[in-house]
């Protein structure tokens, strides 16, 4: 038995292309062909989602809307309406449904499908996506890109292939191969600082990881290490969800440099609560714990969260008790390499316990 030949599914990864600002120029025909950021402002705040004629001057999500603007002098801002892009949402996934039992949204604008037993007996996952792009164009008027794939990590990376308005099939027998040639940038989980660090080792494409063992993985990425030597076969066991409950929400960001100053973690911050927060609203969720991620200079990870008795209301609210949380932890020992917020408890959960007084470790 090879070692791609385990659990073989059919998956579908779509994407929406753009999704926010494509939603924006979608109802405001004179946005149409113009470099949009959606969310923050032109003085203040972070960009949540940029247009494709934003992106060709490097304008990308969590940026600072000052670097946006000296990237793109003309970039026009939107105030994002997350009514509007959960309604295209619930459209989007009522289309999923008709040809998939199996469907795990990540986010509003994409999801999992497995059509290993598709609803409508076609019994080709590529023609299924072609289906459901044509039919999501039809009725909404916006372009999708998807991945098939026989696993859920490749299906992902496919669907980022030919972005935007494309579609990527990769077949069984194929997953090594393609994943050889990839940066290891593409690998979902490596970030900036994780490349770099590869990179001093020598990696720089799947093939790269795929010839270093187990164990010279585990000595330097730990945890993480399992996860990329089946990653630089093509291998993914993971099962399409359709009942996972969300557990948390929220995002972090890897600095170019790490940052020491008070100030300078608490601007830092302020990015990350708009991007976060943007997150939150998009997916409608309420949660009750607020956890603050920090990673060290020297790679060291600690935690400070707080649970509240009642769900966080508005950004006002979080943003205040995402600086509560950096203030009781400063000054820090080490300069910050990584910081990162999570919303959790939501609903009717039990409030998380990490509600500790002291800083500690993940």
């Amino acid at each position: 038995m090879s070692a791609e030949s385990p659990a073989l599914r059919k998956i579908i990864h779509v994407d929406m292309d753009a999704f926010y600002a494509s939603v924006e120029q979608r109802d405001d025909p004179s946005l149409r062909g113009l470099p949009l950021a959606v969310g923050g402002s032109r003085e203040r705040g972070v960009v949540a989602a940029a247009s494709y004629e934003a992106r060709r001057f490097g304008v990308r999500s969590a940026m600072p809307s000052a670097q946006a603007i000296r990237l793109c002098p003309n970039l026009v801002f939107r105030e994002p309406r997350f009514a509007a892009y959960r309604a295209v949402s619930q459209q989007i996934r009522a289309i999923f449904h008709d040809y998939a039992e199996k469907v795990e949204p990540l986010a509003l604008d994409e999801a999992y499908l497995d059509v290993s037993q598709d609803r409508k007996g076609i019994g080709s996952a590529t023609r299924i996506a072609e289906l459901i792009r044509a039919r999501i164009k039809a009725e909404t008027g916006l372009t999708a890109s998807a991945g098939v794939s026989y696993n859920k990590f490749l299906a992902k990376l496919a669907s980022d292939h030919l972005k935007p308005d494309g579609l990527c099939v990769i077949r069984p027998g194929e997953g090594a191969r393609f994943v050889a040639v990839l940066p290891v940038r593409r690998f979902h989980g490596i970030g900036p600082r994780g490349a770099e660090k590869m990179a001093k080792l020598g990696i720089a494409t799947g093939a790269d990881l795929r010839a270093r063992d187990i164990a010279f993985l585990r000595q330097h990425f730990g945890a993480q290490a399992d996860y990329l030597y089946r990653a630089a076969r093509g291998i993914d066991l993971r099962e399409v969800s359709s009942h996972h409950a969300r557990k948390s929400l929220g995002g972090e960001r890897t600095f170019d440099r790490d940052i020491a100053s008070g100030p300078g973690l608490r601007e830092a911050l302020d990015s990350i609560i708009a991007i976060v927060w943007t997150r939150i609203e998009g997916a409608g969720a309420r949660g009750r714990t607020l956890t603050l991620k920090l990673r060290l200079s020297d790679f060291s990870a600690h935690a400070r969260a707080r649970s509240l008795p009642r769900p966080i209301a508005n950004r006002e609210s979080f943003a205040a008790l995402a600086h509560d949380l950096l203030a009781e932890v400063l000054p820090l020992p080490l300069a910050v390499r990584l910081m990162g917020l999570t919303l959790s408890s939501f609903d009717d959960e039990a409030p998380a316990t990490a509600d500790a007084g002291q800083l500690a470790l993940f």
